[in-house]
């Protein structure tokens, strides 16, 4: 009989790792030949082409006080290909504004995909504040966005009547932000640049708040606060100050919005948001201390005139839609007047003026004490504006008012009001072939500086 010679423990073992090896082999090579195959991208003949090339919008300077023409509203489209060169004379106080487009009907969607930005304006001759851009000057651009699948989700919300709500907050187009504090003080610009949120804000941590300007500039003081609430269009800046060594965290708050418990909740009412995180260095450099007192609020004389308004729903004021062929209100130049404007719906609203910074009448916290173009008014409240109209006049082209939840603007909740010379006959209307786009001549300032090339 012959004999069987068993392998031997070793041998067997070599075996085992010689196949291991050349399963590696084998693997690294389909990795390899993965790899390369995919670094060649075609897609010929497998994409439906459905998006159209270019699009036509506007840019609005939100906040600024200049001529109609160049205001970027509704009547100043620029068509894909076109260009646009506004050019005015600012004659403002030192503020935080912001620009974005005011395509009517498509605003909301426009300012949803990220075409918002501050517009500083700067004061050399102003109080000593923190004001390297960058460093102890930081402007704070909060947007909510939802997205889906890496991609940003434009769908109806159930129940929002206000329009999206994300829960994916962006600072500067930046998710989960932070800021490295290398300043005792810093100046923090907020805008809420959101279209139907309004934010709470609070800093958490070991931190003070002192709140300093509003949307038109400076308060008359300092003020040392426990939050912020701004509505969209709204600004306000702050100086914080965080423990050296610690972190803080610039918060949203559920808002009081004066809602019902159900509309609060679609509202946004009940949420609570982390926007930026403040990390404060171990070592800070000295800044300066905070003054005493700004600057007196402006004078604006006496009211002329009184005009009630009334958000009679989510797309009429005063129970008329937007309508670009008819001017709703006509202001004379070089008059102050007193706007009574009533929030009669059970929604959120808020009301927004271009060309003016307003004051309020009855303020209700330090932030409304200051320079105003936008506020927000509750279920069945009645805020009381004084504005003071000057320098350009246009009897043809027309400023907006309107609430600034886009959704609702974009529905027809705006109105439309000109300036005009003393003495002017008010227009009856305008020609929709004339307000819609077209171009008209600069007019000079009333003071005499120039409002245009």
């Amino acid at each position: 009989m012959g004999s069987r010679v068993l392998p031997s423990r070793l041998a067997i073992l070599a075996h085992l790792i010689l196949i291991s090896v050349l399963a590696g082999i084998v693997a690294m090579a389909g990795v390899l030949v993965m790899a390369w195959s995919s670094a060649v991208k075609d897609t010929s003949g497998a994409v439906e082409f459905t998006n159209p090339l270019g699009e036509t919008s506007t840019l609005h300077w939100h906040g600024m006080h200049l001529p109609a023409v160049m205001d970027g509203g509704p009547h100043q489209p620029i068509e894909p290909g076109n260009q646009w060169q506004p050019e005015w004379t600012i004659t403002q106080p030192a503020a935080t504004l912001w620009y974005h487009p005011h395509l009517h009907g498509a605003t909301a969607e426009h300012v949803y995909r990220g075409i918002a930005g501050m517009f500083i304006l700067d004061d050399p001759d102003g109080p000593r504040l923190p004001s390297e851009y960058g460093v102890d000057d930081i402007p704070v651009i909060v947007q909510d966005k939802r997205f889906r699948d890496g991609q940003l989700d434009t769908s109806p919300p159930l129940f929002a009547e206000a329009g999206i709500l994300g829960g994916d907050i962006l600072v500067n187009g930046t998710p989960a932000p932070y800021l490295d504090v290398t300043t005792e003080r810093v100046r923090l610009r907020l805008l809420n640049a959101s279209n139907a949120r309004t934010y709470r804000f609070v800093v958490a941590g070991s931190a003070t708040v002192d709140l300093i300007a509003s949307d038109g500039g400076l308060l008359e003081r300092p003020h040392r606060v426990d939050h912020v609430q701004l509505s969209p269009g709204e600004r306000a800046e702050i100086i914080v100050e965080v423990a050296a060594g610690t972190t803080a965290v610039l918060r949203s708050e559920p808002p009081e919005l004066g809602l019902n418990f159900w509309t609060a909740r679609f509202s946004g009412g009940d949420d609570t948001l982390d926007i930026l995180e403040l990390r404060a260095a171990d070592d800070l450099a000295p800044s300066p201390g905070l003054p005493a007192e700004f600057a007196p609020p402006r004078d604006l004389g006496e009211p002329t005139a009184r005009r009630e308004l009334t958000i009679t729903s989510s797309s009429t004021i005063n129970g008329r839609t937007m309508d670009r062929g008819r001017i709703d209100e006509t202001v004379t130049v070089g008059t102050t007047e007193l706007w009574e404007v009533r929030n009669a719906t059970g929604d959120p609203h808020n009301f927004h003026i271009h060309d003016v910074q307003f004051q309020i009448l009855d303020p209700e916290g330090p932030l409304q004490s200051g320079p105003k173009d936008t506020v927000y008014i509750r279920p069945g409240q009645v805020v009381r504006l004084l504005l003071r109209f000057e320098h350009y006049t246009d009897p043809r082209t027309p400023y907006m008012f309107h609430c600034h939840i886009l959704a609702h603007e974009d529905r027809g909740l705006m109105s439309q009001f000109v300036v005009v010379e003393p003495g002017a006959v008010e227009p009856g209307g305008v020609e929709r072939g004339r307000t819609e786009g077209a171009s008209h001549p600069h007019e000079p300032m009333r003071n005499g500086a120039h409002a245009g090339p």
